[in-house]
């Protein structure tokens, strides 16, 4: 079996056409793990994607020479992206049996220094989307999902996703359509600023972490929903989402009250957003995302992921 490109460049000579097959895939290695990643939401299965694709890409320049690739950055997202498509089957039929509410593993970087703590996650820069905006693109056929990922977030012009996609552009431009209305219907174009994000991220987890009901009824929408992931690893998680202000309150309040020793909190930025990450030592137990309201005042979602297995690229900054 080919090595890792890692291991490749380890052991190639610039003279070696292995040598330029891994340069050319190592360089490209961001732009894939980022569209990869918004179309699945995994970290590992993005990385088991961009091994495939490594595999693909090697195999193919040991049959023919390199110089026949015209353009290697987008053969190299065709296959990523076709090998994406592949694993989404898979990961249908894990949610088949996956206990409680599903959320995409976050990406969290240090606010300090804007890096990602993670080895694993080095090639995560801002092309990642928010985890809101994730949890819409769940919703989408997984072709609509691709070509809203290629098109809205990193540019691709219609022609060339038909490229990729082995469809017509007329085809594509029906999909594109499609998904841009579907996420639109249901997340509305607006950002709140940075500051606004963060101060409305430090009261929101005062007012959980205290199990404080009063301050979470003043901070959170009406109608906020809550998602808690915990892959089934921990108790009081909820098989579903909560709904309606009364209910999450209770039931952050709640969750305050069980734990059994206070976390040490670091506000990082998840997916690009302001958030928090609760330590208990080295060892991550939550990641807490927000999303606000159109005027930044109330909280309209939170994404509560504790599932360890999600958790495991997540590092304390020392």
């Amino acid at each position: 079996m080919a090595g890792t490109p890692d291991e490749s460049a380890a052991t190639g000579r610039a003279d070696d056409p292995a040598y330029d097959a891994t340069r050319l895939f190592a360089g490209h290695r961001e732009l894939l793990f980022s569209v990869v990643y918004n179309m699945l939401g995994s970290v590992a299965d993005t990385e088991d994607v961009l091994q495939e694709t490594w595999l693909s890409w090697s195999g193919k320049n040991s049959r023919a020479p390199l110089a026949e690739i015209g353009n290697p950055r987008a053969y190299l997202v065709r296959v990523a992206v076709n090998h994406a498509l592949a694993r989404r089957a898979a990961i249908a039929v894990r949610r088949e049996t996956y206990v409680g509410p599903w959320l995409p593993e976050p990406l969290v970087t240090d606010t300090a220094t804007g890096s990602v703590p993670d080895t694993a996650d080095q090639a995560v820069r801002a092309d990642s989307v928010s985890m809101a905006l994730l949890v819409v693109l769940e919703t989408l056929t997984p072709l609509e999902r691709a070509v809203f990922v290629l098109h809205e977030v990193f540019g691709y012009p219609h022609t060339e996703i038909a490229g990729v996609l082995d469809r017509s552009p007329a085809s594509v431009r029906q999909l594109a359509h499609r998904a841009r209305a579907h996420v639109r219907a249901r997340r509305p174009r607006y950002r709140a600023h940075p500051r606004v994000r963060r101060e409305a991220t430090e009261r929101f987890v005062a007012a959980a972490l205290g199990g404080d009901i009063g301050a979470l009824m003043e901070i959170l929408a009406p109608d906020v929903t809550v998602w808690i992931d915990s892959g089934g690893a921990r108790s009081g998680a909820g098989s579903r989402p909560v709904h309606g202000r009364e209910k999450a309150a209770r039931m952050l309040a709640g969750y305050a009250t069980r734990r059994t020793e206070d976390p040490d909190i670091r506000y990082r930025r998840v997916n690009g957003d302001d958030a928090a990450v609760l330590f208990t030592g080295d060892t991550p137990y939550a990641v807490m995302v927000m999303d606000l309201t159109p005027d930044g005042d109330q909280v309209s979602d939170v994404y509560l992921v504790t599932d360890p297995a999600k958790l495991a690229h997540v590092r304390r900054a020392r």
